[in-house]
């Protein structure tokens, strides 16, 4: 057992190590120059069809509309991650951390752009007469490499199991357990039942509950993070500055931060800015493809979207609680730092933490079940969808409960596995997400 623990953290060190990261990063600074920066200059469009322009045509194809593909989308990246990702990031790499989650969000808008076109384009209606779509479909009917669509959904469906599922709910335990004394048992069963409520019904279920729950849970965290930042809006301009000159000149140790390098910076930030975004990943633009919408590029601005809120207004509020508070030099870090920052920050902040680590953790498991769903079923057909449901219900309980070093490494590994054939379907088929782009508002004109 230790050496394949050994294996899969081998793995797993090449899946999240430098040359993926710069891959990633990459990729997005590739498709930022092949569109011409659309993620600046389409932006407020973009925010205007994902949050103004709700009313979609029912004539349009597709299963659920394009906010609740947004929200499904989001439901799955606005995690953990912001909450416990951006802590660690700061917590290890410094303040300067966060100005690279910031360029890692920017260019990752444009990879997010292009996921959605390809997933858009190339889906199809399934069995069930349902959309289905995501990279495994736009690598297979796009590069006509089909082998390639298959080692991608095997990657997606089994990741699922852990990021996706046992991971989220073991978060969810443990916070509960710490907060109000709840057994971790009585968790895990609260959240199967609430789960199976949702998933069982699909996706147009999972797109009804994530179009309330995502705004309400993003809020909620938002209003939280803001009134500690309102207390202390005399000292946000110079916060930020520190941000952008920790950098590019990180600090030396202070309080019980042990200090941090350049290098440490941007790996941190980058590390954990693809990690809570997704960008690249593939796993967005299997929700992507199940939005009513006649044209790819129309449900790809509103994907685009779904990184900024994530990365660009969610992570950037949780540094500024942790640098705000003084928090960040504490030498705590992980949602440890978050849950300290905010109690500092305000009365019963503890309380907004754990409450937010339930509702994200929660949201995260019902779209990652779609995913996983929608990968397995492109392996094997519709035969396997309820199946997997049901498994995935029943991990949930397993991951409450369960020791998950080995698990968290499987899953994370498999997760940054995911990136490999997705960034190689974006970049071949670059030209395709060019050429929608420009018939499209070529003919908006």
């Amino acid at each position: 057992m230790e050496a394949f623990e050994a294996l899969v953290g081998k793995i797993g060190a090449f899946a999240w190590g430098p040359p993926m990261l710069i891959l990633l990063v990459g990729t997005g600074f590739w498709l930022t120059l092949s569109l011409r920066g659309i993620q600046f200059t389409k932006l407020g469009h973009a925010l205007y069809l994902a949050l103004i322009k709700r009313k979609e045509d029912s004539d349009e194809p597709g299963d659920i509309t394009h906010f609740q593909a947004l929200m499904t989308a989001l439901s799955a990246t606005v995690g953990t991650g912001n909450i416990a990702g951006v802590a660690t990031a700061i917590a290890v790499g410094g303040p300067g951390a966060l100005f690279w989650m910031w360029i890692t969000g920017l260019v990752g808008m444009a990879t997010k752009y292009g996921e959605a076109v390809l997933a858009v384009k190339y889906r199809e209606v399934d069995e069930n007469g349902e959309m289905s779509g995501g990279p495994m479909y736009y690598i297979s009917k796009g590069l006509n490499l089909p082998w390639l669509g298959a080692i991608f959904a095997i990657f997606a469906a089994v990741a699922a199991f852990g990021i996706g599922n046992m991971v989220q709910s073991n978060s969810v335990a443990d916070a509960v357990e710490a907060t109000f004394s709840i057994p971790t048992w009585v968790t895990g069963i609260t959240l199967m039942v609430c789960t199976a409520a949702v998933i069982l019904g699909g996706i147009k279920s999972i797109g009804r509950v994530t179009s309330i729950l995502v705004p309400i849970m993003i809020v909620f965290y938002m209003a939280a993070a803001c009134y500690i930042i309102l207390t202390h809006i005399g000292e946000v301009p110079s916060a930020l500055l520190f941000i952008v000159k920790q950098a590019f000149n990180p600090t030396a140790a202070v309080g019980g931060f042990a200090g941090a390098g350049i290098m440490l910076a941007i790996r941190m930030g980058v590390a954990r800015g693809v990690f809570s975004n997704e960008s690249g990943l593939g796993s967005a633009p299997i929700a992507a493809a199940a939005a009513q919408t006649k044209h790819p590029v129309t449900q790809a601005l509103v994907s685009m979207t779904q990184t900024f809120i994530d990365t660009l207004i969610v992570c950037t509020m949780t540094g500024l609680v942790l640098i705000l508070t003084g928090a960040w030099s504490s030498g705590l870090t992980g949602a440890e730092l978050t849950t300290s920052a905010f109690q500092l920050g305000m009365p019963g902040g503890a309380l907004i933490v754990t409450i937010g680590i339930v509702l994200f953790a929660y949201s995260t498991m019902l779209g990652w079940c779609y995913y996983g769903e929608k990968s397995i079923e492109y392996l094997f057909g519709k035969k396997v969808i309820m199946p997997y449901r049901i498994l995935f219900i029943c991990l949930i309980g397993v991951g409450a409960v369960a020791k998950l070093s080995l698990v968290w490494n499987i899953s994370d590994t498999l997760n940054g596995l995911m990136a490999i054939p997705n960034l190689i379907g974006l970049i071949m088929l670059t030209p395709v997400i060019v050429s929608e782009t420009k018939n499209y508002f070529a003919a908006q004109q």
